[in-house]
Parts: structure tokens; sequence; C-alpha cells
């Protein structure tokens, strides 16, 4: 699969990068290396050389009825002109829970349309797998002038829109969140339960838990999927609770070839409306 889009946005590093792949770049000037940790203290206890830090609050609005939506344009200009980011500046994510968060950041990217990016497959927990070299020193980054428009607005999938699609035999939903939750035994919404037809592949089980976290194998995985009922032609919404497991399988689809869409809103909008169908 290519991460090509246009010859002259030929990205430095493929969608998913391997430790030692990264190590043979670290001195590029154009990475952008930035660690999302779910745990604060992780980028402090030591990070990929060169890597900068982001709190993965600022991934989300932090506000109104949905909180875990996407900020504004107005944020995210700002957020990315902090970090650094420019139209030739290749991202390369990671954390330290393997995924989501350094996945929230990617997909974002994806939204405002900036496609170099890569993601770091099991963050540092790979790296350090693979006795690879920590930096204890932060990097600091260096700002730039970035001016954030939602170019790629079909990475965004809406509640509204999923409403409309539900009979639909070509489009599914792949809710990322546990057992509990799917089978509505767990949470703490108004509703409890799924999204009519929604499959549920906890995000957990795409990690390879004896590889460091890496994304598991892609066979297996699109064979388990498709047995689901979850295949490459069809449209598919990913969601959890707040879109941070499931931007990890809307990743996960997206190196499988999948035409992925993430759910902001995820079910802390689906399960406290009103106006939404819910199965348990």
């Amino acid at each position: 699969m290519s991460n090509v889009s246009h010859s002259s946005e030929t990205n430095l590093l493929p969608l998913i990068v391997e430790p030692e792949q990264l190590q043979e770049h670290l001195d590029d000037p154009q990475l952008l290396i930035i660690d999302v940790p779910a745990n604060g203290d992780s980028y402090r206890h030591g990070h990929v050389p060169g890597a900068i830090y982001l709190d993965f609050r600022y991934l989300m609005r932090g506000e109104g009825p949905v909180p875990n939506d996407v900020p504004s344009t107005e944020f995210l200009s700002r957020l990315f002109s902090a970090l650094g980011l420019t139209r030739d500046t290749h991202v390369i994510a990671y954390d330290d829970e393997g995924g989501g968060w350094a996945a929230r950041l990617l997909w974002t990217l994806e939204l405002i349309g900036h496609t170099r990016y890569s993601y770091l497959n099991g963050g540092i927990h790979a790296w350090r797998d693979s006795g690879l070299e920590e930096s204890s020193e932060p990097t600091p980054p260096t700002p730039s002038e970035y001016r954030a428009e939602i170019l790629n607005p079909h990475a965004l999938i809406t509640c509204d829109e999923i409403k409309q699609k539900l009979e639909d035999k070509q489009f599914a939903v792949w809710d990322a969140r546990s057992k509990g939750e799917f089978d509505g035994e767990k949470g703490n919404n108004k509703h409890l339960g799924h999204i009519p037809g929604a499959v549920n592949m906890d995000w957990l089980d795409a990690m390879d838990r004896n590889r460091a976290l890496r994304i598991r194998d892609y066979a297996e995985l699109m064979t388990e999927l498709g047995a689901l009922g979850l295949t490459p032609e069809m449209e598919i919404a990913t969601h959890c609770q707040s879109h941070h497991r499931s931007s990890f399988t809307w990743l996960v689809g997206k190196a499988l070839g999948f035409n992925i869409r993430g759910y902001a809103g995820s079910w802390g909008e689906w399960g406290n409306r009103n106006d939404t169908p819910i199965e348990k």
C-alpha cells in the first residue's frame, strides 16, 4: 500500500514506522517527532531523542456538550504553530499506551489535510524493546506559523450522518470500547449500550502484547474484522467513549486500507442524547 498521494507529497516514511526505521531518520530536519503520553511522567522518564512533548488534552475541545469533540480551527492553528508544524513537516507520533493519543493527533492532522505523518509502531514500549537510545532531556519546539483548516472533513463522521446511514448495508460501525461498555453493563452516560448494528473489537485486541504493543499481524486482523463484517469496500465509522481508543482503531483501519472515519463525539455524545437509537 502506498502512502504517496502526489509526486510532490512523497512521504519520508511509511504510515506505520518501526523503531529501527525511525532511528535511521532521527537527524532529518523535516521530521517532527511528537510524544503524546497518557501518563505525563512518561516523557520525563525517557523519550525518543529529539521528540517534543504534547499534552493530549489539547487534542480535544474540553468544553461544551461534547468536550471530546475537535477543537476550533483557531485553537488548532495556535497549537500546531506552537509545536512547530509546517507544510513540509513529516510528523512522527507515538505514546506510552499502544497508540490511542498518538493516533488522535494523526487523525487531527488528517482532518486538517496534513497527510505527511507516521505512527511509531508500539510507541515508547517498542522503542525500548528494540534497545534504542532514549533521551531524558526535554526538546523545546521551534514555533512556526501554521494555519489549520478542516481540509479533509471526510476523516470525521457526525452523529447525524451515522443515524442516516444505519440502514445502509455498505456502512458499518466499529465500536472500540470494552465488551462491558458495548453490552451496556458499564459506563457513566445517560444511556448505555451500543449503536444498532455496531460490531465490537476492543482497541486493545488490535495490539500485540507480545511485541511491545505494536499493531497485530495485518492478515490476522483482516480475517477477524472480516468475520465481524468489516471489509475494505465498506464505509466504516469507528468510535469509543471519547474518540481516544477509536483514534487507534481508525489508524489500524487506515493501515489495512479501509475507508474508515472517526466519530469524535463517540459514546460521550451518542449515549447522552435522547434522539439516538441504542441496542443492548
